[in-house]
């Protein structure tokens, strides 16, 4: 790890700090709920006061912004997301109030730390602060991020439990290797000798990711696919640092020996912190399904793990089966963006807008008709370099057998491709925020391949000059789509100058 303890601290909060100030400005406006907002933010105000989601009636939005807030129906909702991050939505209105900055304030704090494990991941994969505080910056100032950090959805949420399990991981790794080398220090041996060497067993840092899987997962169910694809990541890395420990063929043992520990810390602690973010579910009784169990007394699932037990059980094959079901499979949005098209930003998310705004009217200047909206839109320099720098990604690790670049491709195969099985079904942009900090990642690790060792001289200074005119660019595209991110008023031509494709509009 680079010596510089204190710099890297105090870059990472600088960064962190310019993504909070950038996202904080204006939080509160639309003062009105947008886009998915309708469903998350009233089912968080739902979870603070009954524990579970409830109904509500058809004018609740516009009761909910005239300051009217608590006009739920009695009845339990059939909710398809887990609970965790809309939790955290409650927590915001808790402090705040039923109102647009009280349920967008936890996605502009979560926003703003997932630029921060960010930041702590690269440094550490890359061992350089300066390129740790590049990858946070580059994060800082990409379009989608920045909207996801000021609206109330649970995509951001999933995003940082994810980073922040995947940077938990690589701190795992750096642990078992250290082990290692520890353990032949102090028997004063050069290598294992072809044994297989100290179990290991208990791993803090693995425990860690396990506990933030089971946050991401009980925030939304996507994350599975990037678990499974970093489990498998992080077994591999065991079976590396035994044979270069000098356990030679024996190294192989871990697929087991260290496998099945893995299993427990990544996927059996993750499933025990997912059951326990539904305590609210299960310690009252009005939710969804909460009576399954005792009006089916005869059912399999309720004699063999009790009729609280069996309910949410069953209760978890109706959330799967809406997200597999003809109703959603047959299902149409104008703003569907087929997964094809989201690394190269083909088909932005529309969050809200005001159309035909006249002269004279909300500070229309004229003499064209004016124009307000929330694009949910990547900075499209930025998604297009990440393209080519995952390519280059892929083949220092396959080709060059460089670790690192294994996990910024892991990271966006597992957060992307799964999704091609469900194209029959309306699918978003907004989903690429579990894409977008894995492909920051490899533009900065590929960024630091550039500049090259501080030691080069005039290929140092050449390698400067190009990501330093790269990130000014991004910066320069970030600042011309602000307005657009933001719903600040804009004339239809100027708006128009930003759709730069047909399918953006």
């Amino acid at each position: 790890m680079p010596a510089d303890r204190l710099r890297g601290w105090v870059v990472t909060l600088v960064v962190t700090a310019i993504a909070f100030v950038l996202r904080l400005p204006n939080l509160a406006y639309p003062n009105k709920l947008v886009f998915d907002e309708t469903y998350y933010a009233k089912d968080a105000y739902s979870l603070l006061k009954f524990g579970y989601e409830r109904n509500w009636p058809e004018n609740a939005n516009e009761q909910i912004t005239s300051g009217n807030v608590d006009v739920f129906q009695k009845t339990a909702e059939f909710v398809v997301h887990p609970p965790v991050g809309k939790w955290l939505i409650a927590f915001g209105e808790h402090l705040f109030g039923m109102n647009s900055f009280g349920w967008r304030v936890a996605p502009l704090v979560f926003g703003t730390l997932l630029v921060l494990v960010l930041i702590r991941l690269v440094r550490r994969v890359s061992r350089s602060t300066l390129i740790g505080g590049l990858a946070g910056l580059l994060l800082a100032v990409d379009g989608l991020a920045f909207v996801m950090s000021r609206t109330a959805l649970l995509d951001v949420f999933v995003a940082f439990f994810t980073v922040a399990a995947v940077a938990c991981l690589a701190a795992d790794r750096d642990w078992f290797r250290a082990r290692l080398a520890a353990d032949l220090v102090r028997r004063g041996v050069p290598d294992l000798g072809r044994a297989f060497g100290p179990a290991l067993v208990v791993r803090p840092w693995r425990l860690a990711a396990g506990v933030c899987w089971g946050l991401a997962l009980g925030t939304k169910w996507n994350a599975l696919y990037v678990l499974a694809a970093f489990a498998l990541l992080s077994l591999a890395w065991d079976v590396g640092a035994r044979r270069l420990a000098g356990a030679g063929r024996r190294a192989n043992l871990a697929l087991l020996r260290d496998g099945v520990p893995a299993f427990v810390s990544l996927v059996v602690v993750a499933l025990g912190v997912y059951v326990a973010t539904w305590a609210g579910w299960f310690a009252t009784s009005g939710g969804y399904g909460r009576q399954w169990g005792a009006q089916h007394p005869e059912a399999g699932t309720t004699k063999a793990f009790g009729e609280t037990f069996a309910s949410w059980l069953h209760y978890q094959r109706d959330i799967w089966n809406f997200h597999t079901g003809d109703f959603i499979n047959h299902a149409e949005h104008a703003y569907r963006a087929d997964p094809w098209g989201w690394l190269i930003v083909a088909r932005p998310i529309g969050i809200d807008a005001v159309n035909n705004i006249a002269p004279g009217t909300d500070g229309c200047a004229g003499p064209d008709n004016c124009i307000r909206v929330i694009s949910g839109i990547g900075t499209p320099i930025l998604w297009w370099v990440a393209v080519l720098a995952l390519v280059v990604a892929l083949l220092l690790w396959v080709g060059g057998r460089d670790w690192r670049y294994g996990i910024p491709v892991v990271g966006v195969a597992a957060g992307w491709l799964p999704w091609f099985q469900y194209d029959s079904r309306p699918l978003f942009f907004f989903y690429a925020i579990m894409i977008i900090p894995f492909s920051v990642m490899a533009v900065a690790l590929v960024a630091g391949r550039i500049l090259g060792d501080a030691r080069s001289g005039d290929r140092r200074l050449l390698g400067g000059i190009v990501v330093g005119v790269f990130v000014a660019v991004v910066i320069a595209n970030f600042a011309y789509l602000y307005p657009i991110l933001t719903d600040e008023l804009l004339p239809y031509p100027r708006w128009l100058t930003r759709m730069w494709f047909r399918s953006w509009i």
